[in-house]
């Protein structure tokens, strides 16, 4: 991977007048339409922006870029380790794929610390079903609320719409990020970052090495798009409802809602049509794929997210027309954004990979145990119809994913938390999962607390200076 430009030796106010070209986007559109030295094309197909200050804000000693399940679990104990932390998400709400991805369904839970109080929390607001404490159903608007008032309560900085869309370092350290929202472009300064963003935008922005999915060509896990729906009477459609009242009925779910649709002459893009119960007479329908599009590709993304709420239209439309139990069924919601399996893998001090899941791992830096498996959606269509999920061909033990994969190789003062963290495609499709991404995040975060009120780096924090001592 090719780093970006360093910042070292360039001063101070020179470094955030110079043109990043291509970076600023529409958001800096007003800007260059008003500026009096409009620059000219260089060339047919590239563009000169205009040199010009940008402001400059120096409060906080952890940023946190992405707010989804990692990056809301790191601010917060960032936060809570006395830290003055800031929090940016691109969204208009905290929680990422939870909430604006309607994901519905978390896996891998049962582990101590932060994703117990998020438990006891959903079942105190009466927000969980299926009361499994690893696996179980929640409701995304209780979870938005909830994600912001314990930060509001911890004194995190949350601010929504906004994109972090570029980083400097100087020498090795990152030392600002820059940001676009309403607010225009701004730059803020910090001892320690934390890269959540899910897909590894501040550590590709800030010039770490990466990879994707088997390869850069993209042979990576499909996307899907989440839909809630609502029908007259969910108990009626029990049989085609995964876990609906019986926490270990799936497949045979998936196989009487797959007779369903064929009965009207319907094919999911995804192998394994599943439906959800949230509660009441609302369901999480999951029954789309998008294959090989780059996630931080936006024209593929826009195109994949157009197919994808079509086919979920066009599905329930159909559900519906069957009459029976099926007819009224209507989609109450689509995710704003398209769910996301594989980004960028942001190199890191420690590369998670099929070996440790093999032969169950541990280590001295343990920041979480994952019991999840190798969960890998077919690459394509094609194999899609002949396999929809496979899982390796080995069976996952349980292991550990160290405090090293979570700090970056390249760059200093930056933390990786949530599915950017190190691993190999293998590895990345068992520790993806929200519950692992929350364990990452909090760990990240009491990391970042301690390296910024010391004056130190992450790698040169011991993670049994926050833990007490190692995990067994």
């Amino acid at each position: 991977m090719k780093k970006t430009q360093s910042a070292q030796n360039m001063p101070r106010r020179s470094f955030f007048r110079t043109a990043l070209a291509g970076a600023a986007g529409l958001a800096a559109a007003p800007q260059l339409a008003r500026s009096a030295d409009t620059p000219t094309a260089t060339s047919a197909d590239r563009f000169l922006e205009a040199a010009h200050e940008l402001p400059l804000r120096s409060d906080a000693d952890v940023i946190v870029c992405g707010a989804g399940p990692a990056g809301c679990a790191a601010a917060l104990a960032a936060a809570r380790a006395g830290a003055r932390t800031r929090l940016f998400e691109v969204h208009g709400c905290l929680g990422g794929v939870w909430t604006a991805g309607l994901l519905t369904w978390i896996f891998d839970f049962d582990k101590p610390g932060l994703a117990r109080e998020l438990t006891r929390a959903l079942d105190a607001r009466d927000a969980r079903r299926h009361k499994n404490p690893s696996q179980f159903a929640y409701e995304p608007e209780p979870m938005k609320l909830l994600l912001e008032e314990l930060c509001g309560a911890a004194g995190v900085q949350v601010q929504l719409h906004t994109r972090v869309a570029a980083a400097r370092c100087d020498g090795r350290r990152l030392t600002t990020v820059l940001t676009e929202s309403k607010s225009g472009r701004e730059a803020w300064r910090a001892p320690v970052f934390i890269d959540a963003t899910g897909d590894g935008d501040l550590g590709a922005q800030a010039g770490c090495g990466w990879d994707i999915g088997q390869g850069q060509d993209c042979t990576c896990q499909p996307l899907t798009m989440n839909a809630l729906a609502v029908v007259r009477d969910a108990a009626a459609l029990g049989e085609y409802i995964s876990f609906f009242k019986d926490t270990t009925r799936h497949l045979p779910a998936v196989e009487a809602f797959k007779g369903e649709l064929r009965r009207v002459g319907l094919e999911t893009s995804y192998g394994h049509p599943t439906l959800f119960h949230v509660r009441d007479n609302l369901l999480l329908m999951m029954i789309n794929h998008e294959y090989g599009v780059k996630p931080f590709d936006a024209a593929q993304m826009t195109a994949a997210t157009l197919r994808a709420r079509a086919e979920v239209f066009r599905i329930a439309r159909g559900l519906s027309g069957l009459g029976g139990p099926w007819a009224g069924l209507q989609v109450a919601a689509t995710a704003e954004q398209i769910g996301v399996r594989d980004g960028r893998r942001i190199h890191g001090r420690y590369t998670v990979t099929r070996e440790d899941l093999v032969t169950g791992a541990r280590q001295p830096d343990a920041v979480a145990r994952v019991t999840f498996g190798a969960d890998i959606h077919a690459a394509s269509k094609e194999i899609n119809k002949a396999e929809t999920i496979s899982h390796g061909g080995f069976k996952t033990r349980p292991y550990d994913i160290p405090l090293r994969a979570l700090i970056a190789k390249d760059v200093d003062g930056l933390l990786l938390a949530g599915r950017c963290i190190s691993g190999d495609f293998i590895a990345h499709a068992s520790y993806r999962v929200t519950g692992n991404s929350v364990a990452m995040g909090e760990a990240a975060g009491k990391v970042a607390a301690l390296a910024a009120k010391t004056h130190r780096l992450p790698h040169e924090i011991d993670w049994a200076e926050v833990a007490g001592k190692p995990q067994s």
